[in-house]
This record gives C-alpha cells, sequence and structure tokens, in this order.
C-alpha cells in the first residue's frame, strides 16, 4: 500500500520542536515587510508591477540575524523555519499592494475623485486581506499535501532558505542584495533631491537623439530613464516580456501617437495626452488576453469547483483521530472568519461606497470561488490570474448595477486581493511544508502580517499620491490604475460611451489580445517569439521611457544567465530586489522629507 503523504511528512519532514513562530521571527518580518510594503507602492505606481518579497526578506532576515550574531547582540542562530514564517508575515504585508489594491483605490480617486480617510482604508484592506487568508484554509491540504501541486517559486524560495541556513551562498546573496540596494539609494538620491550643496544632480531622463514628426524623441517619451527600478524591475519580468514591452512603446509612441496627433485626435505631444488614446486598447488587450487565458484552464477551474464542493464535505473535516489534527488549521478556522470577516466587507461596500447591500453580499461567495480558482492556478502555472478575477468580476457587476462605476471598480478590489492573498497564503504554505513548517502557525503569521500592511499601505498611498493629479504622469504613470479605470468604465458604461477612436482602439485592442493568446496556445514551443499581450497592453499605458529601461534590464539579465545559467537565485534576484528596494526607499524618504517641510 502506498504511504500516505501526510503521514510521511510528519515522520520524516516536519519538525515541531524547532523554533518557528518566535517573537523575533514575528516583529522581524513586521518590520522587513512593512519595508517592502512602502518599497512596493513606489514600484507598483511606477512600473504597473507588485513584485513578489518572499526571497527578498529572506535574504534580509538572514543578513540581520548574522550581522547582529556577529557582534554577540543574538546569541541563538535564528532557524530556516524561522525564516520561513519570518517571510510569511512580510509577505502578506508587501502583498497589500497587490490583488488591485494599489489599483482599485486610485482608480477610483482618478474616475470620481473619492478617497475614504485613513481609518476606513485600513480597515477596507485588511478586512479583504483576512478574508483571503481564511478562504485558503479550507483547500490547503488537498492542493499542497495531496495534490502536491508544483508552486515553482515557492520550491525556489524553500531551497534558498534552506541553502542558507545550511551555509551555501548566504552571505554573498546578503552583500550582493545590501549593495545594490545602496548603489540604487546613492543615484536616486543624486538624481531626485533638490539639496544646493550637492555637487552634482544625475539627470532623470537620456533623450533618444532623432525627432518624430518635428517632435523630439523625449517629447513623445521615448528616452532612457535613470531609474534602477526599472533595470530591477526589467531583469525579473523576463526577457519576453520586457522585448514585448519594447515593441508595444515603439509601435506606441513612434507610430500611434504621432499619426493620431497629426489628425487631431491627441490634442498635444505629451505623455498625459496620449495615454487617455492609448489606455484603451492597452486595457482591452491585456483583459481580452487574462480572459481568454483563463478559459483556456477551464480544466482547472473545473478542478477548483470540485475541490470547493469536497471541502465542504464531512469527510473533509479533521477529526481528533486525523493525523493533521495537531499541526494543520483547525477546519472551524474558515466558518467563524468567514462570520466575522464577510459582514464588514459587505458594510464596508456599502458605507464606502455605496454599494447595495445585497450586491455586496454577491461578492462574498463570488470571492471565495475566485480565492479557490487563485490558489489553485498559482499552483499550477505559478502566475496568479488577477488579470482575470478583477474583469470577471466586473463584468458581473456591470450586468446587477450597469453605469455604477464605483461599484464596478471596487467589487473587483474584493475578488482580486481575497484570490490574491488566498494564493500568496498557500505559496507560503508550500515553502513551509518543504521545509517542515507546522501549517496552522503560518496561518497566525500571515495574520500579523495583514495587519502591518495595512498599517503601511494607507498612508504611504496618501503620501505619494495627494491627488489623482499626481497619477499619470511621467513620474507616477500608474499603468495599473490607468488600465483598471478603463476597465472598469468600459464594463459599467459599456462602449457606446466612449468616443468613437477609442472604440476602434478598444475592438483592435481586444482582438489583438486574443490573437496572441490563440497563438501562445497554439504554439507553446516558440512561445518565446510571441509577443506577450501583457507587455504589449503595459507598453501602452506606461510612459516609452519605462519600458525602454526595462528592456535594458531585461537584456543584461539575459546575457549574465545565458554566460551563467546558475546565477538567477545566487546574483540576479539580490542584486535586482535591491535596486528596486534601495530606490523606492530613498524615494519615499526625499517625499515624506518634503511633505513634512525638511527639504526643499
Amino acid at each position: 500500500m502506498t504511504d500516505d503523504p501526510e503521514r510521511r511528512w510528519l515522520r520524516e519532514v516536519h519538525r515541531p520542536d524547532d523554533p518557528q513562530l518566535t517573537p523575533r521571527a514575528v516583529l522581524t518580518g513586521m518590520a522587513v515587510g512593512g519595508v517592502l510594503c512602502l518599497s512596493n507602492v513606489y514600484v507598483v505606481l511606477k512600473t504597473g508591477w507588485s513584485l513578489g518579497v518572499t526571497l527578498t526578506s529572506s535574504i534580509l532576515a538572514f543578513a540581520i540575524f548574522r550581522a547582529l550574531g556577529s557582534i554577540g547582540v543574538v546569541r541563538r542562530d535564528f532557524s530556516a523555519l524561522e525564516n520561513a514564517m519570518m517571510a510569511s508575515v512580510a509577505s502578506a504585508a508587501a502583498f497589500m499592494t497587490g490583488g488591485g489594491n494599489m489599483a482599485a483605490l486610485p482608480a477610483l480617486l482618478v474616475l470620481t475623485g473619492a478617497r475614504p480617510g485613513g481609518l476606513p482604508m485600513f480597515l477596507w484592506f485588511a478586512a479583504i486581506a483576512a478574508f483571503g487568508v481564511v478562504a485558503a484554509i479550507p483547500f490547503k491540504r488537498q492542493l499542497i499535501n495531496l495534490e502536491a501541486l508544483p508552486f515553482p517559486s515557492s520550491v525556489a524560495a524553500a531551497e534558498t532558505i534552506r541553502s542558507m541556513h545550511a551555509g551555501r551562498s548566504g552571505g554573498g546573496r546578503a552583500r550582493r542584495l545590501l549593495g545594490a540596494a545602496l548603489v540604487a539609494g546613492l543615484v536616486t538620491f543624486l538624481r531626485d533631491s533638490r539639496a544646493h550643496w550637492l555637487p552634482m544632480h544625475l539627470p532623470g531622463r537620456v533623450a533618444l537623439p532623432f525627432s518624430i514628426g518635428g517632435h523630439p524623441a523625449a517629447a513623445w517619451s521615448l528616452a532612457f530613464d535613470g531609474s534602477l527600478v526599472l533595470v530591477g524591475g526589467g531583469a525579473l519580468m523576463g526577457l519576453r516580456t520586457a522585448w514585448s514591452m519594447l515593441i508595444g512603446a515603439a509601435l506606441t509612441y513612434g507610430v500611434i501617437a504621432p499619426a493620431m496627433v497629426a489628425r487631431g485626435v491627441i490634442p498635444s505631444v505629451d505623455y498625459k495626452a496620449i495615454v487617455q488614446l492609448t489606455l484603451w486598447p492597452g486595457a482591452a488587450l491585456m483583459v481580452s488576453s487574462g480572459l481568454l487565458s483563463f478559459a483556456f484552464q477551464w480544466r482547472t477551474v473545473a478542478r477548483s469547483l470540485g475541490g470547493l464542493v469536497s471541502a465542504f464535505r464531512p469527510r473533509a473535516i479533521a477529526e481528533p483521530d486525523d493525523p493533521m489534527h495537531a499541526v494543520e488549521a483547525p477546519a472551524w478556522w474558515f466558518p467563524a472568519g468567514v462570520a466575522l470577516i464577510a459582514p464588514l466587507v459587505v458594510t464596508l461596500m456599502h458605507t464606502l461606497f455605496d454599494i447595495p447591500v445585497w450586491a455586496g453580499v454577491v461578492a462574498i461567495p463570488l470571492a471565495i470561488l475566485m480565492a479557490v480558482v487563485a490558489a489553485r492556478v498559482t499552483g499550477e502555472t505559478d502566475i496568479t490570474p488577477t488579470k482575470a478575477i478583477g474583469p470577471v468580476t466586473q463584468l458581473v457587476y456591470g450586468g446587477m448595477l450597469p453605469g455604477d462605476v464605483t461599484a464596478n471598480v471596487m467589487s473587483g478590489n474584493v475578488t482580486g486581493g481575497v484570490g490574491l492573498h488566498a494564493a500568496d497564503l498557500l505559496s507560503d504554505m508550500k515553502t513551509g511544508w518543504l521545509l517542515g513548517v507546522t501549517p496552522r502557525k503560518q496561518v497566525v503569521a500571515q495574520m500579523f502580517g495583514v495587519l502591518v500592511g495595512a498599517a503601511v499601505v494607507v498612508p504611504a498611498f496618501t503620501l505619494l499620491v495627494p491627488s489623482a493629479d499626481a497619477l499619470g504622469t511621467p513620474e507616477l504613470p500608474a499603468p495599473a490604475v490607468m488600465v483598471w479605470a478603463g476597465v472598469s468604465k468600459m464594463m459599467s458604461g459599456g462602449l457606446a460611451g466612449l468616443p468613437h477612436p477609442a472604440r476602434v482602439a478598444t475592438l483592435i485592442g481586444g482582438v489583438l489580445g486574443a490573437v496572441l493568446t490563440v497563438l501562445e496556445r497554439a504554439a507553446p514551443r516558440h512561445k518565446h517569439l510571441i509577443p506577450s499581450p501583457s507587455g504589449l497592453g503595459l507598453a501602452m499605458v506606461m510612459p516609452g521611457s519605462n519600458a525602454l529601461t526595462m528592456f535594458v534590464g531585461a537584456a543584461i539579465a539575459a546575457g549574465v544567465k545565458r554566460r551563467q545559467p546558475a546565477a538567477l537565485g545566487a546574483v540576479l534576484v539580490p542584486i535586482a530586489s535591491g535596486m528596486i528596494a534601495g530606490e523606492s526607499l530613498v524615494g519615499i524618504t526625499l517625499v515624506l522629507s518634503r511633505a513634512l517641510g525638511l527639504a526643499a
């Protein structure tokens, strides 16, 4: 008879006596997660990407305790299991920017000028994320223990943590990350600080030496940006997405925009005027691609629905004689969590955004369904399908509440956020499963991260975005915000309300996204030669300088990987993560110092 995988794990992998959910692991996770949440707010508003932080936080925590140990402040080594638990806290905090949080609420600000107060915003973010955590509980055993879904990034994180704490290359990773952060922070200070005592200021952009339609390339946003966030983001995103963005930028700002300016459709040659038209094909391209990709994964969706049914059968509820009873999250945590959090979510939807109570109630089962689907898709493909989950919900609410753009924006935020945090918890639990962490303790750790993330993201967003005018600019292009606003407007009011050029551009973008997705499906071996719909779509809603600079980062990373295939985890990820963290943290510090009157 085949050995039961759960009993084998308990016997061979689980390490219940090792320190795990210690106060120092939680506090370190909250501190590191809060810092990386700050970083992600800046990054997502600049690039449209919310970057994963599990590896970054693990390396940082390892470096912190290695340094404290070397000077005698810490006497007991920071264990691999403590690091995994710390990463759960940090990941939940840093991902408070994902799932539509830093797209939907800014989009609402752009569309309506509405912005809830600080405490309501905190409750909104915390409730959605906590709902995602409890929604994942019933499906953990099926997806991780029994089916053993791959969760590739989680496997890489487990191997990184294991190798660092076994004395293999941990110090090198930490030095590279911290060194890159210091360099990026210095570059940012020399570029963005207005201090008169500085002997030099680095340029923000380097213009390309040609003209288009009688205007310099820089006027069309075609330049190299001096941001190392973009270089690091390009290195992490991969070459295919980056070269697709390069092509998209060339078409958008070198062909489409000049033609539309010449015809008078776009009134002036500047980024904000151009993006008012190009966001429509960009949004349509990404939405059609995301929805079609989602449809192609119907088998995964069907398995998710089957798991949803089986999770609530009596046999799925852990009994005292169950070998996992003492280590898994108790089955009653799910209904208790839903009973506590769901009424809060519905109440906030009604009081903050004037969404009818009945429509808020509809969001609850829809969010649970999307959480299951998001978790399984992430486990099987390593990609959380938030680009499809949000629009699916917006389609539903566009039918239920036609013309209500606020309901359309924020309903997508509910299901997108719940789906992301459910997938994030299970990704972290896959890492913990491989290392021998006690699962129920990881759920508790995730809740600590939810609280600190919600506490950090609110003031960070308020600081960086004092008004809607700060968004859609070359400094903060906020491409995800522009796309979310465009999709919400389109889903709630239909294409008929758009100007004719925007309708035509939307249809073309939607068809192109579908065609590229079908080509990916039909020729998987040649996928690397097919432009990425996400890359093309993003390029249409961000300055061309962003796409050019991210391509540089991706090209450098591809060259390094070609020469040294093993360099990804040990070299590229720490350096790219350090660039992103260093620039974003110094950038936010400069903004804060100006807001407080401490700098010019």
